[in-house]
């Protein structure tokens, strides 16, 4: 399908903040041309798209979710991680069907597309089902193992890996396990001699509270990075999530290996784990990203709100109103987000890249006056501006509407249904 969207402000993220006036071309999942306004009355356009002067950017790369956890949303609040997960998600979580999986996972893909994300590093239960559910709606999905003490097998990591890499162009697989506490140093040895095998990066849960970093060192005489890293499990890459208690030689790790931070403040402050140091990540070269965590800890979707809480809490924490600058957040949000998560193709608008667009709506209250429409989306912005979403060239959310052939509302009843029955049972 070929589409023209004309009289757009253009922001490509190719280096820098910069918004410039003119149009932008797809054809089928690719973007064809990023420029001036041009002669295209020769070509056979599918659909032509006046922007009305709104915002053309590259969509939002959730770096870490959980996307099958929206049915504890508002389930289980108010509690420390630790109580949280043990007494109200695990024996939940336990209870959950493969079909479950699916039917939750589409939940929240209908909140990605109304808040601008195109692509989700998810790791959660029977990822084949997450796969199918974003296959079936068009979500662009890269799939992380959370590999256990408690399953699965490292073979059926491995299998996923060779098999969920093959299923669809909108599907992608890395290897991970879920945190180093829920892992014991037998099990991890065993993947580290698997991600040799395939000179592929790991992901983990790491450092996210206190209590985690504390008993690491307590049972390794290491951090969970430098025990990660003493295992060989980032000789190839990959990162960490939430990362808020690292020390300087966790951060200098990062940086030696090209490792990348994914920072989560909207799960961290609601569940009151902590702030993570954003500010000296930049200030040591660490490479950031930003994920929302999952729905039943965050309790939202949103990468607005994240947006303004890395940037919010960063300064807080330092005590410095010009820590972390908007622009740098916005790259975390998109650039670093799709370099975190393999997804090179999908970074920046430029010709031959993936067609992964959203356009922001300025005729918004919020959005005027037009001082600085790119610190704006960072500070005043919400998914009340997200006006379209596109992903592989393919337009799933418009003026409000899903354009994706589902039924919004049989999603919705499907939800609280099976909260209704995993929370009898």
């Amino acid at each position: 399908m070929n589409i023209r969207f004309y009289n757009a402000r253009i922001l490509t993220m190719n280096g820098n903040c910069d918004l410039t006036e003119g149009e932008l071309w797809t054809k089928d999942e690719r973007i064809a041309y990023v420029g001036p306004a041009k002669d295209s009355e020769n070509i056979a356009w599918d659909r032509e798209i006046d922007c009305q002067g709104n915002v053309l950017m590259p969509g939002f790369k959730n770096a870490h979710t959980h996307s099958g956890m929206t049915a504890m949303r508002s389930y289980a609040d108010d509690m420390p991680l630790q109580e949280w997960l043990n007494t109200k998600i695990f024996p939940l979580e336990a209870k959950m069907t493969e079909q479950d999986n699916y039917d939750l996972t589409q939940l929240a893909i209908l909140e990605y597309l109304t808040t601008g994300v195109t692509s989700i590093f998810d790791m959660y239960l029977s990822p084949k089902d997450i796969a199918q559910a974003c296959i079936d709606m068009g979500m662009r999905c890269v799939l992380v193992s959370g590999l256990n003490k408690f399953g699965p097998a490292v073979e059926e990591m491995e299998n996923r890996y060779n098999k969920l890499n093959n299923m669809h162009p909108l599907i992608t697989y890395m290897m991970g396990v879920h945190a180093e506490y829920t892992c014991d140093k037998k099990l991890l040895e065993e993947v580290s001699r698997l991600i040799h095998k395939y000179e592929a990066p790991v992901f983990a849960h790491m450092s996210e509270t206190r209590l985690e970093t504390v008993e690491c060192v307590e049972r390794y005489g290491m951090t969970p990075p430098q025990f990660f890293d003493s295992l060989g499990l980032f000789d190839f890459g990959g990162g960490g999530y939430h990362c808020v208690y690292f020390n300087e030689e966790d951060m200098d790790l990062f940086v030696k290996k090209g490792l990348y931070a994914v920072t989560n403040p909207g799960s961290n402050t609601k569940l009151a784990s902590g702030i993570a140091p954003i500010g000296r990540f930049l200030e040591k070269g660490m490479q950031v990203a930003i994920g929302t965590d999952g729905p039943s800890s965050n309790n939202c979707l949103d990468m607005f709100r994240e947006m303004f809480l890395v940037t919010g809490l960063a300064k807080l924490l330092q005590k410095d109103a010009s820590a972390v600058d908007a622009h740098e957040v916005l790259k975390m949000a998109t650039v670093n987000g799709a370099h975190a998560m393999g997804l090179k193709d999908a970074d920046v608008l430029a010709e031959g890249k993936l067609a992964d667009i959203i356009m922001i709506d300025l005729h918004q209250p919020n959005m005027q006056p037009l001082n600085n429409i790119t610190k704006n989306i960072v500070y005043s912005g919400s998914k009340q501006n997200v006006k379209m979403t596109m992903i592989n060239g393919r337009i799933l959310y418009y003026n409000g509407e899903f354009l994706n052939g589902v039924d919004a509302e049989r999603i919705y009843a499907k939800a609280n249904e099976i909260i209704a029955r995993l929370s009898a049972e």
